[in-house]
Order: C-alpha cells, then sequence, then structure tokens
C-alpha cells in the first residue's frame, strides 16, 4: 500500500506540473486553419482549403529569385559568316541559328568560359555586321493568384459589347504564350493556328495553363462558359515558352523568332502576356512591327509597384497595360511607372482553365487581351488605322482614374471600348 500511494502522489504532481503557466502545450489544430487572407496564392481555384502547417521553428528560407537571362549567352542578329567565323576562332560556341522571315540570320551563341558575359556581349556588338546582339534575357507569363468565385464580371465594368460582334472583317491577331489547350470545350471552333518555337535548350512547356487561358479571353466560343471578347477573330498562337524545372518562360531569341514568324505572317495585333528585361534585339524587332502597321499590346508586368519598368511593355512602341479589379482599383502586384498606357480588368477574370472547365486569373496578363480586343475592333471598322492612331483613339477615350490626367498608375485611365458598328 505504501508503493501504491507513493506512485500516484508523482503521477499526480507530473500531472500538475504539465499544466502549470508557460508550459509546452500542443495547439488545438483549428488554430492553423487557413485564414484566406488576401496574400493566398493558389492559383488552382477548384483546390480544397487546406490548413496551414504550424509555423517551423526556424524562418523559412527565401526562395531564390528566377533568373534574368542565361548565364553565358549572347544573340546576334545580322552576322555574316565571316563574323561569325572569327568569333568562333577566339571561342565562342554556335548554339542555334535561324533565318528571320525578311532573310537576315540570327545566332545564340555560348561565351568563351574565361570570358566575362559583358565582355562576350560588346564583342559580338563589336562585329560589322551585328545589327543587334544582347544578352539572351528570360520573359515570363505575367500570371498571379486567383480568387475563389466564379462569377467575376470583368466585361460589365466596361461595357464590353456583347459577344465582340462588329461591323467588317475582324483582323488577324497574334500571340506570343505558352503552350494552349486546342482541345479546350471553350475554344471549339474557335479560329486557332498554333505554331511552336523549337529549342535545344529546355522541356517544352506542358502546363498550358496561362496560354489557353489567354487565348480564351480574346477568341474563347461566343456560347461557351468562357466567351472570348473577340471570338470572330482569327488567332495565330505562338508557343514561345520552355520549363526549366518549375521556371516557365521565354528567352529573348526564341521570343524575337516568334515575333518575326507573325509578322511574316501578316497579323495585324500581337498580344504579348509576359514581361521581362529591356533587351537590344528585341527592341529592334518591336521598332520594325511597328513600322510595319502592327500593333502591339503587352502586360505592364507584376513586380509591385517598387519594379523597375517591364519589358516589352515599357518600349514607346507598345501599349502598356496595368489591371484593376472591378472597383477600378489598381492590382496591388501591377508595375507602375510613366510608360503605362491603359487600364483594364485583370483581377478575378473568368476565362478557361488548363483541360477543361473554366476559373478566375489575376494579373496584367489578363488585362492585356482586354485592349489587343479593343484594338481588334477598332481595326475591323477601320482597316486603314495605323498603330499610332490605334492607341490615340484608345488613349483619348479612356476613363481618367486616380490623377488628373495621365499618371504612373493607370496610365490614361480604363479602357473604354470602342463601339464595333457606329
Amino acid at each position: 500500500m505504501p508503493r501504491l500511494l507513493l506512485f500516484m502522489t508523482v503521477l499526480a504532481a507530473m500531472l500538475l506540473a504539465d499544466l502549470r503557466p508557460g508550459a509546452d502545450w500542443p495547439a488545438p489544430a483549428a488554430a492553423w486553419a487557413d485564414d484566406d487572407d488576401d496574400d493566398d496564392d493558389d492559383d488552382d481555384d477548384d483546390a480544397p482549403r487546406r490548413r496551414r502547417a504550424p509555423p517551423p521553428a526556424q524562418p523559412r528560407a527565401q526562395a531564390a529569385p528566377l533568373p534574368q537571362r542565361a548565364p553565358d549567352e549572347v544573340i546576334a542578329r545580322g552576322l555574316t559568316p565571316a563574323d561569325l567565323a572569327q568569333l568562333q576562332e577566339i571561342g565562342f560556341e554556335l548554339l542555334h541559328e535561324t533565318r528571320l522571315s525578311a532573310g537576315e540570320p540570327m545566332h545564340r551563341l555560348r561565351k568563351p568560359a574565361a570570358m566575362p558575359l559583358e565582355q562576350a556581349r560588346e564583342t559580338v556588338r563589336g562585329m560589322g555586321s551585328a545589327t543587334a546582339a544582347d544578352f539572351n534575357h528570360y520573359y515570363r507569363p505575367g500570371q498571379a493568384g486567383a480568387c475563389r468565385g466564379s462569377d467575376c464580371p470583368a466585361r460589365q465594368m466596361i461595357a464590353w459589347p456583347a459577344h465582340g460582334a462588329g461591323c467588317g472583317t475582324p483582323p488577324l491577331i497574334g500571340m506570343v504564350d505558352t503552350g494552349l489547350n486546342i482541345r479546350h470545350e471553350g475554344l471549339e471552333g474557335a479560329r486557332i493556328s498554333l505554331h511552336r518555337i523549337a529549342s535545344d535548350s529546355d522541356a517544352p512547356d506542358s502546363d498550358k495553363l496561362h496560354g489557353t487561358a489567354v487565348a480564351a479571353l480574346l477568341v474563347g466560343r461566343a456560347d461557351s462558359r468562357t466567351p472570348g471578347l473577340v471570338p470572330q477573330a482569327p488567332l495565330i498562337a505562338v508557343d514561345a515558352f520552355h520549363k526549366r524545372r518549375e521556371d516557365e518562360r521565354a528567352d529573348a531569341f526564341a521570343l524575337v523568332e516568334a515575333l518575326d514568324y507573325l509578322a511574316a505572317q501578316q497579323v495585324r495585333i500581337v498580344n504579348l502576356s509576359l514581361a521581362g528585361p529591356p533587351n537590344q534585339a528585341l527592341a529592334g524587332q518591336i521598332r520594325r512591327m511597328d513600322q510595319a502597321g502592327i500593333v502591339l499590346v503587352a502586360a505592364a508586368g507584376n513586380g509591385g509597384p517598387a519594379a523597375k519598368p517591364a519589358f516589352p511593355a515599357a518600349y514607346p512602341q507598345v501599349i502598356a497595360v496595368t489591371a484593376v479589379d472591378r472597383r477600378a482599383q489598381v492590382y496591388r502586384r501591377a508595375n507602375r511607372g510613366e510608360h503605362i498606357d491603359l487600364a483594364a480588368p485583370g483581377v478575378d477574370v473568368w476565362t478557361a482553365a488548363s483541360i477543361r472547365g473554366a476559373r478566375t486569373k489575376t494579373g496584367t496578363s489578363f488585362a492585356t487581351p482586354f485592349v489587343t480586343a479593343a484594338a481588334a475592333l477598332l481595326m475591323q471598322r477601320e482597316p486603314g488605322l495605323t498603330p499610332a492612331e490605334v492607341r490615340a483613339r484608345l488613349l483619348s477615350s479612356a476613363r481618367d482614374l486616380g490623377k488628373a490626367g495621365h499618371d504612373e498608375v493607370f496610365g490614361h485611365g480604363l479602357l473604354s471600348p470602342p463601339d464595333p458598328c457606329p
């Protein structure tokens, strides 16, 4: 009996000790429930809500920033065989060569191992035949998190014409993006031609999330769950993207090749829902297309208010598009700057999912098709408009937001779609 009494006394003391203030005690599971705050960027609208795991004992390391360019590559346009041979003699390696539509060659080169990248670029630029030479920069689709709703009326806020019907013949639209699911029910019957830019460096893009969503916004079947803004328009979609692990990107070489292909197909408008650094070769291609009468529309980027200008949107020949929500408030992660031209719905935009069905998408990528489609309606009505005239019409009709006049947040204001049949 004394032993039993002693055991019970010790047990009671241990239990009381565990209940003292400050003792380690497991928190209830509900304490880590997802509070669904605004920083949750889960892009899968159909995914079940997940409980958050308890915070780790040590702070999580920040994810490494994605690279802005290939670490050892220079791209060049216009090199003669003699100049190329001279570069190869000093250690440059030819990775890929293509001939653009006007017959001009473009080369992707690996620099000599001992030569700094900046010096390699200047060496190539110093060749007499090079019309452009730069790093092989990376460009990424500008998507962001989505809402959890199924009815986000982006079109109503700008009074988009029903079904995008217009007078005249719709112009040929081009887009450079990720791959897309041409068999999606929302794209059934759409006049889409798909072209792939081959690459020997990375795996082809396989997700098709971004490209399918953008294509559906532009030309989705009018009677589908995801009707397009201009469903009657023909579209040439160029897949220039590749995946390196989880990084989905198009390099400058592929982007220039894709744009040159679209120019050769005589598109009138190009949608560029992508963003990256400035690049000399890309800038030259943009100028050529503008001079050829092609309207270029690009996403401002989702780097945040303090981010540097993103390209190609920041080139003067391109219409730069930022995103706003249904209250006409700017998307909190949209880039800003003097180059911003227009704002369009880009938060909780209803469009096609990658395999089937639909979901909402957020980002300047999904605002850009609204401006592309508005340009298409203008050019359908008046086929002879120049890029400068299209830009002027769209800017002058925009509804001013923010500070009076043009500003770094909203540009000239919220897109006002043209009357397709005046």
